[in-house]
């Protein structure tokens, strides 16, 4: 049976640009810069001094509560701890200069079968990896996981990878599916589900038939194959295309039997409890139109955006923005010097011909905004709130449920930025909740 969600948007893919299970293992850099804040909740605090030397894959930073380890991508000489750029802004980080040794942590190893593994020294695993949801959101995966047996009945892998450009997961089912479904296989050994689902949409076949084959000796998986349409990979939208069950304002997926975690999540997972290995890399898509050879890359957490896009043939004369993530919810990065962190999974470079900015954008009250959210929301009011810093009405239309998936925007023949609005209106509630 086909289930659908309500509104979403049809906008052109790009992903032929990259679509291709070639992956180029992009060398670690002279200098890292690893941010002590790659996650939601609280930032981790440093655990090393200027002048420590450290070793790859040992943990350099943690904290208490919702908080997530980070760890040394390289191994070499702490140079620097402070304020450095950040895909979201300025955030502390530890600087690492990079002795080319690849001396790995003692502490590193193998857990063995899973078999072996009760749940909760899975969870412990997964924590200690500092592993996120590496589809965007970076919520700590071991929370996310830590629910009471039976509460979640149905798992879902998130491989639908909607967004414009990006094809990261895509070239990762394509070139290590079996790390996908073995990270699925310990979740479900956690969380114990009567189902158990990785899935993808159908525009992307090979990835479709990579993992099928994977499951081979896997018949209680199954991959289901759904019609391409974004953004179904948000995660109340992917449940009720997979499941029927719909998430209701203010409640999360585990309140209608459901987890669900991105596929390269799954494949990190996986590498920590069969390889002992924290997470340090992750594959990251470099394309759009203003760089030269657009590609998929395994890069070290802490390279910087304008290494990645030198090893894409870097930027063309005609660029216009460079954005972290795609273009739909992506976050325009007014400085390359960011280093890549968990949540990034493409650099996404666009030119001057794909620049929809407009002077003086108008409301039409056409109401496509309206048809096209998923939310239910009504974006044009928002908006309209937002501007008259009417705080009691954008409660009132629900602002904090907008899940800034950007179709508003997108359909919007006025042109207006209505997510950058929405961000503003969420930003002023939650400053009124602080005060």
């Amino acid at each position: 049976m086909k289930r659908f969600f309500w509104g979403g948007v049809h906008p052109a893919a790009h992903k032929e640009l990259t679509h291709t299970p070639e992956l180029t293992v992009l060398p670690a850099p002279a200098q890292v810069i690893v941010p002590l804040s790659q996650h939601i909740g609280a930032p981790a605090q440093p655990l090393v001094a200027v002048g420590d030397y450290v070793t790859m894959g040992q943990k350099i930073g943690d904290g208490q509560g919702l908080c997530v380890p980070v760890h040394a991508p390289v191994s070499g000489k702490v140079s620097a701890i402070g304020e450095y750029p950040h895909p979201g802004g300025v955030r502390p980080a530890i600087v690492i200069e990079n002795d080319f040794q690849n001396t790995f942590a003692s502490s590193l190893r193998p857990h063995g079968a899973e078999e072996a593994l009760e749940a909760k020294e899975i969870l412990s695993i997964i924590r200690e990896a500092g592993i996120v949801g590496m589809g965007g959101a970076a919520f700590p995966t071991a929370v996310k996981a830590n629910v009471p047996e039976g509460q979640v009945d149905v798992i879902i892998v998130n491989a639908c990878e909607c967004e414009p450009y990006i094809t990261a997961d895509d070239t990762l089912l394509q070139t290590h599916p079996e790390q996908v479904v073995d990270g699925l296989k310990l979740l479900c050994r956690v969380m114990k589900p009567r189902r158990a689902v990785i899935a993808v949409e159908d525009n992307k076949p090979a990835a479709i038939a990579a993992v099928r084959k994977a499951l081979a000796s896997a018949p209680e998986l199954e991959v289901l194959k759904l019609h391409t349409r974004y953004p179904q990979g948000a995660e109340k939208q992917l449940i009720q295309a997979v499941t029927g069950r719909q998430v209701m304002a203010g409640k999360l997926p585990k309140d209608v039997g459901c987890a669900v975690f991105n596929a390269a999540t799954c494949a990190a997972i996986s590498q920590a409890v069969r390889d002992g290995m924290p997470l340090i890399q992750r594959i990251v898509t470099v394309t759009g139109s203003a760089v030269n050879t657009p590609g998929n890359f395994l890069v070290r957490i802490g390279t910087t955006f304008s290494q990645v896009v030198e090893a894409a043939g870097g930027l063309r004369d005609n660029v216009w923005k460079v954005l972290s993530g795609g273009p739909m919810m992506g976050v325009a990065q007014p400085n390359l010097d960011a280093p890549v962190v968990k949540f990034v999974n493409c650099v996404l470079c666009l030119s001057q011909a794909e620049n929809a900015e407009v002077e003086n954008p108008v409301c039409f009250r056409c109401g496509k905004c309206v048809e096209v959210c998923p939310m239910h929301l009504q974006p044009l009011y928002l908006h309209r709130y937002t501007k008259s810093g009417s705080l009691p009405l954008l409660k009132r239309y629900n602002i904090m449920d907008c899940i800034e998936c950007g179709c508003c925007a997108y359909t919007c023949p006025g042109k207006i930025p209505l997510v950058a609005s929405i961000r503003t209106g969420k930003k002023l509630i939650k400053e009124e909740s602080v005060t």
